[in-house]
Parts: C-alpha cells; structure tokens; sequence
C-alpha cells in the first residue's frame, strides 16, 4: 500500500509531451549545465498549454523539469507582466502606460477601452471575451501608444483604431 508519504508525487505529469518537446528546444540553446535558463521559454510555453494562466502547480513542474527551486520560478513568473496568475480572457489586451505612450495619450486609449469594453484595467469581460491589462513598456516607444494582443502589436492608436480592432476580435 502506498502512503502519501512513502511516494513523493512528481508534478511533471503536468507537462504535456509536446510542451515538453518545445522545453527541450530552448533547454538546448544553453549549457547542459544551465537549462535554467530556459525558465522563461518554459513558463510561456506551459502557460499557453493552459490556456493562458500558470497554476502554482504548474510552475512546480517547470521547476521539477528544470531542476530548480520552485521560488526562483515563482520569481520570475511574478516579475514579467506576460505571465498570468489568473484565468484570462480569450483576448488579453496588453496597453502600454509608460512614459512615451503617456505623453501620447495612452490615457485616452485606457478610458476608451474601459468605456466600450465595460471594464477596468486588470479586468475580464464577464463574457470571458477581453482581458484588459496595463503593461509597462511594449518596447514600440517610436508608434506611442501602443497596445498588444497574442502576438501583434497596434500602433500610434486612436479612438477610431481602437473601435476597428475590437470589431475585428471574434
């Protein structure tokens, strides 16, 4: 008979096959003796298979899988602002609020998504659409002000803009 005690329970079950092939990948770029440094690489990657959100059990398993302490995963998954904590909503938001997209009326961006979308920043549509999140730089300081949704950014915004790219999200 197993006991919860005579049987430490591995986490990486978690860690489906195929993120874990796409782990090894970045592992790879590294020292054998570094792949630590593929904690960011790993954390997006589980965060996706998620649907979006790491779990703490999840970043036990990439902690495990790493071999590192599950804090210093922790560390990093709470620093960076594109990892999230939470469930998101199919559509994050990602509104620059830095000094170059404020100085270009992010504010306006902000208050406009706010009014159409009937939430404030950090908040989810209660129909689990949009995601709204403050961010603090999208490194596009030269289009100010910038928004950031997956993988594409949108630039030099306007009301206008703003209205047409949310139209566009099924």
């Amino acid at each position: 008979m197993t006991t919860p005690c005579s049987k430490k329970q591995s986490k990486l079950d978690l860690i489906k096959q195929v993120s874990r092939d796409d782990i090894d990948r970045w592992v790879a770029k590294y020292p054998a003796n570094q792949k630590q440094s593929a904690v960011m690489a790993a954390l997006r990657i589980v965060q996706d298979q998620n649907g979006g959100f790491l779990t703490d059990e999840l970043m036990d398993a990439v902690a495990e899988y790493l071999e590192m302490p599950s804090i210093a995963v922790y560390e990093v998954a709470t620093f960076y602002s594109m990892y999230e904590l939470k469930p998101v909503g199919r559509h994050k938001i990602c509104v620059c609020t830095n000094i170059s997209c404020m100085l270009c009326a992010s504010d306006e961006i902000v208050n406009h998504l706010e009014s159409r979308l009937g939430i404030k920043l950090g908040q989810t549509t209660p129909d689990g659409r949009i995601t709204l999140k403050e961010v603090e730089c999208l490194g596009a300081c030269v289009d100010a002000p910038v928004i950031q949704i997956g993988d594409t950014y949108h630039e030099k915004l306007t009301p206008a803009k703003i209205d047409k790219i949310l139209s566009s999200l099924n």
